[in-house]
């Protein structure tokens, strides 16, 4: 059974440097602020375990993705000042993941093509 789910997860993995977790904390809801105004976000969080932090985020579409990464760019530098982007990957199907592979190629992701599912 193939899918037909558009939907392109990015899962960023961070580890905030000593001393800096308010600070990305404080950048979380600064994220999220932003997040909230896009129309292709389905959903979009922050996981924390210590001081590795993992942002839950999913867009219907490939666009939905890289609209996003435009709308908090200067936020995403603020926090590689204070965390390393420790893993990268980016989930779709393949027609979306090679609209990705080009402008997010600097980021060196692992992408993994959705091959089968469903989504209500």
């Amino acid at each position: 059974m193939a899918t037909q789910d558009t939907c392109v997860t990015i899962v960023p993995y961070f580890k905030v440097h000593k001393g800096k977790l308010e600070a990305f904390r404080a950048l979380c809801e600064q994220f999220i602020e932003k997040t909230q105004t896009e129309t292709k976000v389905l959903y979009y969080g922050f996981s924390f375990d210590g001081d590795q932090v993992h942002c839950r985020e999913g867009y219907s579409d490939a666009e939905g993705l890289l609209t996003h990464l435009d709308n908090v760019g200067g936020l995403l530098e603020e926090a590689l000042k204070i965390a390393e982007l420790t893993r990268l990957e980016i989930h779709g199907i393949e027609q979306e993941l090679n609209t990705l592979r080009g402008p997010l190629a600097d980021l060196k992701p692992q992408f993994f093509t959705l091959e089968y599912g469903f989504r209500r």
